[in-house]
């Protein structure tokens, strides 16, 4: 009997340590967290959020529970200035040295001092190709009224704004109040043909055809896409915003040296391969890119046309310009 005891103590040892993950829905592939927990001899436990604004409001709410975050760059600006984020221990993270130096010259911290790039996407449209004829790579596809009803837009104040900037022929970034008005009146304008603002049943809307347009994130897209051939991604000829989303540790983080041993297995090259062709993002990982298909990498989803990327945006942190935003939006949703 003590013998039995003993084992259970030792294996409930064994599997002590949890790593308490905050990301995006369908953002890491099971398989790969299974390896992970097989490896470390841990839990992996996985909360989801739909907005960097949500996951940053619960942080700014006093969230404490949490070991390693996947925020876009933008937020992860705000929340560094705000004293939120560890540093991170490079003797730690030797697989750093796969990251593309191209991309971190797009990104803010360039020394991967408290951040490391995990995937860059953006946000378009698909279309249900046998239920719209005559569908065109273009913003202007969401002022169709003979689609209204069947029709999505994010949820997310950046990337729905940012749409109908792009729509205008402006920046995502612009602090221009005019601008920013006339953006307000494109989505107000929108909003009669929508059936709703939506951050995830989207997927399955446009899979069953219960839309026919979406306004939704590349991976996402992708996903329904494989599964569904019906499904077509479209990347409006305006241009499209883009975010790369990084991998941070919290101050308040519990399980710092998990946090770093999964950040450096998610780096492998081998499981950065297997869990890019999972998700459907693309990860800036020079040596997993050698690893996945030509055709994978030929898919709107993951790579956006040399013609169409002068005309692509990366989200920045606007600091105390983003109030702007803040105002406009809530005028969109209070509009009937």
């Amino acid at each position: 009997m003590k013998s039995l005891l003993l084992l259970s103590l030792l294996a409930v040892s064994a599997f002590s340590e949890t790593l308490h993950v905050y990301t995006w829905a369908d953002y890491v592939s099971p398989d790969v967290v299974k390896k992970f927990e097989k490896q470390q001899g841990c839990k992996v436990v996985i909360d989801t959020f739909d907005s960097n604004e949500s996951m940053f409001a619960k942080f700014k709410a006093g969230a404490t529970g949490y070991d390693l975050v996947f925020p876009t760059a933008y937020m992860i600006q705000v929340m560094h200035a705000q004293g939120m984020l560890a540093d991170l221990d490079h003797a730690k993270l030797p697989n750093l040295q796969n990251i593309d130096t191209a991309v971190l010259a797009k990104v803010m911290d360039k020394k991967m001092a408290h951040s490391v790039p995990y995937t860059f996407a953006y946000a378009t449209i698909a279309v249900r190709k046998d239920k719209i004829k005559d569908a065109e790579p273009t913003w202007a596809m969401f002022d169709r009224p003979a689609l209204a009803g069947r029709v999505t837009l994010l949820d997310d104040m950046r990337e729905s704004i940012g749409a109908a900037l792009k729509f205008l022929g402006h920046s995502i970034n612009t602090r221009d109040e005019a601008q920013l008005a006339a953006a307000r009146d494109v989505l107000i304008r929108w909003k009669k043909n929508i059936a709703r603002f939506d951050n995830e049943g989207y997927k399955a809307g446009i899979d069953s055809a219960e839309f026919h347009l979406v306004h939704g994130y590349s991976g996402d897209l992708f996903q329904v896409q494989m599964e569904n051939p019906k499904v077509e991604i479209l990347i409006p000829r305006e241009g499209v915003t883009i975010g790369c989303d990084e991998m941070v540790i919290p101050k308040t983080a519990k399980q710092s040296d998990l946090a770093h041993a999964f950040i450096n297995f998610l780096l492998d090259p081998a499981i950065a391969a297997e869990n890019m062709e999972w998700m459907g993002y693309y990860c800036p990982n020079k040596p997993a890119l050698e690893k996945v298909s030509p055709e994978f990498l030929k898919n709107p989803a993951i790579t956006i046309p040399a013609e169409l990327q002068v005309k692509c945006e990366v989200i920045e942190d606007l600091g105390p310009d983003l109030a702007k935003y803040t105002k406009v939006w809530d005028e969109v949703k209070a509009a009937r």
